[in-house]
Order: structure tokens, then sequence, then C-alpha cells
């Protein structure tokens, strides 16, 4: 069963936007109540962790190299989850995978079930 939906990446140049969302279509609302976040992975690296809110939105924690760039938000009564991402640059170049779960201090530790992600390809 498809739980999370994964959407909005494509092809930019470096300095460009793309916004992310991500869709729980469980049907179980599990976003409503728990920390939902972004993970990214590009070929030959682990899955690394980007960025994450609290389910009220009360706190954002990110990955030191996209503070100040990526943005993200949720909207609880649509099950979605955003990233806004800015000034793009190749190194931001990944698959992206949003999931929700654990908040760890400032990182996030997932416990759902995978999408299939997003692909972001950002060239200079």
């Amino acid at each position: 069963q498809v739980e999370l939906v994964d959407s909005g990446g494509g092809s930019v140049q470096t300095g460009g936007s793309l916004r992310l969302s991500c869709e729980d279509r469980s049907g179980r609302r599990i976003f409503k109540s728990a920390v939902v976040g972004w993970f990214r992975q590009s070929p030959g690296k682990e899955r690394e962790f980007v960025a994450s809110i609290t389910y009220n939105s009360a706190a954002t924690y990110y990955a030191d190299s996209v503070k100040g760039r990526f943005s993200i938000s949720r909207d609880n009564d649509g099950n979605i989850g955003y990233l806004q991402m800015n000034n793009l640059k190749p190194s931001d170049t990944a698959i992206y995978y949003c999931n929700y779960g654990l908040q760890l201090g400032a990182t996030m530790r997932p416990t759902g079930s995978w999408g299939q992600g997003t692909q972001v390809t950002v060239s200079s």
C-alpha cells in the first residue's frame, strides 16, 4: 500500500528553485501528529537528512548544507508536506524522499515506508 507520494522534482540550472510536495495517501492521516521530514540520496551515497518540521510547525530543522536555501512547511489538513528549495546547487542533485517519524535532536528518524522519491537535477 502506497503511503507517501513525492512530487515536484525536475531539472534546473544553478541558482534555480523547485518546490517539492509529499502527500500522505495512506488514509490514516499520519502526518497530522508526526514529524515530517525530507531526505535525499545521490548516486553512490547513503540517504541523508535534509529537513524536518514538527507536527504543529513550531520548529524546523535543517542540514547545514541547505540552511538558508531550503524551507520546509506542511499542510496538516491536506496531509501534505513541502520543501521549497532556492538557490539550488549541483551538489543538491539527488532523489528526494519524504517520510514521517521522530525528531531526534537536530535530525529525524524516519519510521514510515519510503515512497518513490522525486528526482532533482541541478546543472552548472
